[in-house]
């Protein structure tokens, strides 16, 4: 899948204007000391510690518990934005193409190797919602009780994301009622594990950058992976559950500073593919 880099021409656009500016002053001033403009000085001063935070997304002035439970209203307000019908729509498309597979695709995964079925154990419990609340808690609580706010906002978020993919997930598997791969109940679509696992992974991303991420998205996989190991879902469940995490994810976090866009983009003869772009805000 292509990815399309988009940044900004500001810089350009101040670099020129620069140029057409005046000459300097007359030879008989250049031995005074020119007075240096606050404004120019506070343009050429800031942007190193900008472009430092330009992929952090701005920390709220307030991250107590009345803050985190009152901007969660506020991202439910954010949920029917167009990114994140993309996002369903991609989720539930690929899901749709892999169902045919769902009892195949377990049936590989399962085994009777003590190694392999003691590999995916931790599973079931690492993306369990409990486990991903505390974790989402505790991180909260550090950054609370040591007075870093940048940490308490990550934490915080993390919270709003649990919260959210249980919104998300909750009401689509009493709607969808489909059995689970072992007859325990008709809970299976979409996958709860896989979704708080992937909406952690989210918010990691969009707070620290793609690269600190890759264990969360690591981790995430694994649970979902495990969760088919242990036949307790489908493929298809666990992939619409990592899309709901991701939306989840996404919803909760808002910045300009590192944005992804999933666009449908016709293809020439027909068809549709999905072109993912990248802004980067440069202030």
């Amino acid at each position: 899948m292509g990815m399309l880099l988009l940044t900004t021409a500001l810089a350009v656009a101040l670099a020129g204007s620069a140029q057409a500016e005046p000459a300097a002053a007359p030879p008989v001033l250049q031995d005074v000391a020119a007075p240096v403009d606050p404004q120019e000085q506070h343009t050429t001063s800031e942007p190193q510690d900008q472009k430092a935070d330009a992929k952090e997304p701005p920390t709220p002035p307030h991250t107590g518990i009345r803050a985190l439970f009152g901007n969660f209203v506020e991202d439910i307000k954010h949920l029917p934005q167009m990114q994140n019908v993309y996002i369903a729509g991609a989720g539930g498309a690929l899901a749709l193409a892999v169902h045919p597979v769902d009892q195949t695709f377990n049936a590989r995964l399962m085994s009777t190797s003590d190694a392999v079925n003691a590999f995916f154990a931790p599973g079931k419990y690492l993306g369990d919602t409990p486990v991903q609340v505390a974790f989402s808690i505790g991180t909260y609580a550090v950054g609370r009780l040591g007075d870093q706010p940048k940490v308490a906002h990550l934490g915080m978020d993390l919270v709003q994301a649990q919260l959210m993919s249980e919104l998300l997930v909750e009401p689509l598997k009493f709607a969808t009622q489909r059995e689970r791969p072992d007859g325990s109940n008709n809970q299976s679509f979409p996958s709860g594990h896989a979704a708080v696992t992937f909406a952690t992974a989210t918010v990691i991303e969009r707070h620290l950058g793609w690269r600190k991420s890759l264990l969360g998205y690591a981790i995430a996989s694994y649970v979902a992976m495990s969760r088919m190991h242990d036949n307790r879902h489908y493929l298809s469940d666990v992939v619409f559950g990592a899309a709901v995490g991701t939306i989840a994810g996404r919803t909760v976090v808002h910045h300009q500073a590192d944005y992804w866009a999933v666009a449908p983009v016709a293809v020439p003869g027909g068809g549709v593919a999905l072109m993912i772009s990248r802004t980067r805000w440069n202030p």
